[in-house]
């Protein structure tokens, strides 16, 4: 049973791709002396098979933190595709910080980098904590000491 006869018979109302096929077309003939011919012929439809394209989710600059990606997928019958980007958060921690830095504001560089659990458990451990309420040095250590729940849980993904 081919593809054709599988919708009608299921009575689906819709509309379905030919089957791509290389069959010849055929043309049969025959005539005798008594004037009767018989014909008969067959037309196959030969075209492309469907596709479904993956969109191109590019970046010219590189100095971006958000990655792209893509994909799809292609039957017979259906066909979908999908993209999208994905946000590096750390990659923009990293930039905010730099351009504080740049900018001549080195607590508040400091600060933005603290926002990574990772980075506030080296400053604690090399005796430097990380500023909190303006407050710096032994000052934020009581802060940080007094108020635990400030503490940053983990590297935030949002």
């Amino acid at each position: 049973m081919n593809l054709k006869q599988l919708v009608a018979a299921l009575g689906l109302g819709i509309c379905v791709l030919a089957q791509a096929q290389t069959d010849p077309i055929v043309t049969q003939s025959t005539s005798d002396s008594k004037t009767s011919s018989t014909s008969d012929s067959k037309t196959t439809v030969v075209s492309p098979p469907p596709s479904a394209i993956a969109p191109s989710v590019t970046s010219i600059n590189s100095d971006i933190c958000v990655t792209g990606f893509s994909g799809a997928a292609q039957t017979q019958i259906f066909g979908i595709s999908f993209g999208g980007t994905r946000v590096d958060y750390n990659c923009e921690r990293l930039k905010l910080s730099k351009t504080l830095y740049d900018m001549g504001m080195k607590v508040a560089a400091v600060a933005t980098m603290c926002q990574d659990r990772r980075v506030f458990d080296a400053m604690m451990n090399a005796g430097t904590p990380c500023p909190i309420d303006g407050k710096i040095g032994a000052d934020a250590k009581a802060i940080w000491d007094a108020e635990p729940a400030r503490i940053p849980a983990s590297v935030v993904e949002k």
